[in-house]
Order: C-alpha cells, then sequence, then structure tokens
C-alpha cells in the first residue's frame, strides 16, 4: 500500500518551516530531500566504519570495502548492468559526462561529427564542445519544435560514417520532456558505429533503467537526485568499451603496477577511479537505492505523474499562464510562465515567502531558453513525498505572484 504520510514521515526535513509557513518542496530536479535512512547509513559510515577502502588488511577498511563493494552491485541491480564492475563511481553526472568525453579523445579525429539536442543541460553541452575544440570534430543539434519534441528526421539526416558519439538526455531537467532514447539508439546502431550515452540525471530517481535493454554504450546519472547525499553519481559503460578506452585520472587505486619506465592499469572498475573515494556517499548511495525499491519504482511513477497531471490542470486554469512542453510527454517537471510578468525569480520569491521552494531561471538549459524568447521559467519539479495539498498551495502561490506583479 502507498502511504503518502508513512513515506513523508522519514524526511525529517520536511517537517519545518521556511518563512513562518509548512515547508512546500517542489525543487526536486535541481537535489532530493533525503530519508533518515539515508542519513543513518551515512551517519553510521563515520562513526562507526571510516576507513580508506581496498587494499587495506585491518578490520575496518574490510568492513568499509565491503559496504561499497555491496552498493556497488545494488546498482548494477537497479540499471540492469551485465557486471558489477561496469558501474563506475563518479561525483555525479557532469563528471560522468566530462570523464566520457575526456577518454574519447583519441577516436576522435577532423570533420568526424558529434550528436546532441536541443534539449541538454549545460554538462551535455560543452564537454563536446570542448572535445570538438580538442579534436577539429563538430557539432550538430537535433532541434526541437515549438511543444519542445525532438525533431527525429534531423537525426536521420545528421547520421553517417563521421557520427563518432550520439549523446541525449533521456529527461529534459528544464521541460519534464521524456526523450524518445530507445528510437534514438535504435537509429544509431542501424546508421552509424557510434557511441551512445544516456544522461539519465533526470530519469533514474522516476522509472525504472535497464541499461542492457536500451543497449547504450554509457549511462550517467546522480545520486543527489534520487535520496542520496551530494557528490555521488554513477557512470555504466559497457565493459568491452571501457577496457578499450584510457583512464580519465591517474593516481592511486588505479595502476597495476607503477614505474618510472612505465606504468600498467587496474581492472574495471579501478581503472577509473583514481584516489580516495566518497566511501560514505556511496554506501549511502546504496542505501537511497534500498529506499527506492522499498517504496516501489512503480508506485513512485504512478504518483508522481499523477501529481504532474494534477498541477499541470489547475496551474492552466490560471488566465496567462503558459506551461512549456505542455503537449509533451513528461515526467516529474512543470516549467512555467506568467505572460506579462516580470521575470520568472519574481514569482520565485512570493512563492518562497509562503514557504514553496520551486527553482526559477535558465535551469543550465540557456538553448531552451533562446528557443522559446525567454530569459527563464519556474520550475516545480516533484518526488515520492510531494502531495496534492502542495500543489494546491503552489497554485494559491502562483496566484498571489500574479496578482502582485500586475
Amino acid at each position: 500500500m502507498f502511504d503518502i504520510q508513512e513515506i513523508r514521515s522519514q524526511f525529517s526535513i520536511l517537517n519545518q518551516e521556511v518563512n513562518g509557513k509548512p515547508l512546500v518542496y517542489l525543487d526536486n530536479a535541481a537535489t532530493s530531500q533525503k530519508p533518515n535512512s539515508v542519513l543513518e547509513v551515512w551517519d553510521r559510515y563515520y562513526k562507526e566504519l571510516n576507513a580508506n577502502v581496498h587494499r587495506g588488511i585491518h578490520t575496518l577498511s574490510q568492513l568499509a570495502t565491503e559496504e561499497m563493494e555491496l552498493s556497488r552491485r545494488k546498482i548494477q541491480k537497479f540499471i540492469n548492468a551485465k557486471n558489477d564492475f561496469e558501474v563506475i563511481f563518479t561525483k555525479g553526472t557532469t563528471e560522468g559526462i566530462n570523464l566520457i568525453a575526456y577518454i574519447l579523445t583519441q577516436k576522435l579525429k577532423k570533420d568526424d561529427e558529434i550528436i546532441i539536442s536541443y534539449l541538454e543541460h549545460h554538462s551535455n553541452i560543452v564537454p563536446w564542445q570542448l572535445l570538438c575544440e580538442r579534436t577539429g570534430a563538430k557539432l550538430r543539434v537535433i532541434p526541437i519544435d515549438e511543444n519542445g519534441i525532438l525533431q527525429l528526421d534531423y537525426l536521420d539526416e545528421f547520421l553517417s560514417e563521421k557520427t563518432k558519439v550520439v549523446s541525449v538526455n533521456q529527461v529534459s531537467n528544464a521541460l519534464g520532456i521524456v526523450n524518445p532514447v530507445e528510437e534514438i539508439i535504435a537509429k544509431t546502431r542501424a546508421n552509424s558505429d557510434a557511441y551512445i550515452i544516456i544522461d539519465g540525471a533526470q530519469s533514474a530517481p522516476h522509472f525504472t533503467i535497464d541499461v542492457q535493454k536500451l543497449d547504450c554504450d554509457f549511462f550517467v546519472f546522480s545520486g543527489h537526485k534520487m535520496y542520496a547525499p551530494m557528490g555521488t553519481g554513477v557512470l555504466y559503460g559497457k565493459q568491452e568499451i571501457l577496457e578499450d578506452l584510457p583512464p580519465f585520472h591517474g593516481g592511486g587505486e588505479m595502476i597495476a603496477v607503477c614505474s618510472f619506465d612505465a606504468t600498467t592499469y587496474a581492472g574495471l572498475p579501478f581503472k577509473y577511479e583514481a584516489g580516495t573515494p566518497n566511501v560514505g556517499g556511496n554506501i549511502a548511495l546504496g542505501a537511497a537505492i534500498d529506499f527506492i525499491k522499498k517504496v516501489g519504482q512503480e508506485n513512485i511513477q504512478n504518483h508522481e505523474n499523477a501529481l504532474l497531471d494534477y498541477a499541470q490542470r489547475q496551474l492552466l486554469e490560471i488566465e496567462g499562464l503558459k506551461v512549456y512542453g505542455e503537449k509533451a510527454h513528461r515526467t516529474g517537471v512543470v516549467s512555467f510562465n506568467l505572460e506579462g510578468i516580470g521575470i520568472s525569480s519574481d514569482v520565485g520569491m512570493i512563492l518562497d515567502k509562503m514557504g514553496v521552494a520551486v527553482r526559477t531561471g535558465h535551469h543550465c538549459t540557456q538553448p531552451i531558453m533562446d528557443f522559446f524568447n525567454i530569459a527563464g521559467t519556474v520550475r516545480a519539479s516533484f518526488a515520492v513525498y510531494n502531495t496534492f495539498q502542495e500543489i494546491d498551495l503552489l497554485v494559491e502561490g502562483v496566484k498571489k505572484a500574479q496578482r502582485m506583479l500586475s
């Protein structure tokens, strides 16, 4: 049984007031709150298990290693990777994409092509621009229509023997649009030998991921958007591809043998995990997956979709309010503006005074904002602990902002 009050009771932060009003936290696409079970695991690590992992013969090191490697196996199952060593711990999605872009440098040459989409976060744009600068490759961008939907006819046109990378998000962080990544992957496989990267930062918290079924080469996501601590993330890569590519960082943990003459590299996953990892955070990421599994991914998806449907219906009853991507298939996010009303941050500040936390601005997606000829939007984004009553308070706040700013 899905018990929203029982779920909310697990998030102590939700009990507080902000500006004298009960906190309504609707900024989950930026970061989610953390359940007490995750915080307790993180706290326990530093109170009882704190030690550097791997190669330690003492008990604490071995216990910490066991817990972190158990978390890796939980992540493997969570995304249905074939092997646990295909799961690389990172600081988050941004680091994961930058890692991939760096290690692919030797695989690209002048006039090769990289395909991304108009819906990308800056972290899935800039690393590829840097790769183009290093190699002389060219960036091609799949456009969107007025509903924010990708125009895949252009992908058909772009794909060729020159295509070496296709990197797209599964869900847009700015608009919540669910992209047809299965179709994108199928088209890419049929028409090129490109590496395929899926940015799952906004999909992993909301629905089931199966990297083997997707048949992507890389899948990256962040822990902090799915109830785990900040500074945690995952890069999945197919075994044969990770083994073929060079390391990212050099240092401890990632070597097999190091000498002044030459260094050989450790096997997976350690080849890509140089330096001391975020052990407590990585263990807590496993606890976040435990939380998600206990609630049930289907329950989470159904509840969040119901919240989105309700929020959009209520907001669209407000005259002069525009929802971006209204007609697209979306999850977790409603992004909107009040027409003729200043800037989105003004609305956000008024909502904050009412205890409602939303995100305003360009959401690290300036090309999307340029497409719609706006500076930014008000973005409300949902998690499993949000309620329909909180949507009502959001709508009430937007109406108040409209009255105050008109």
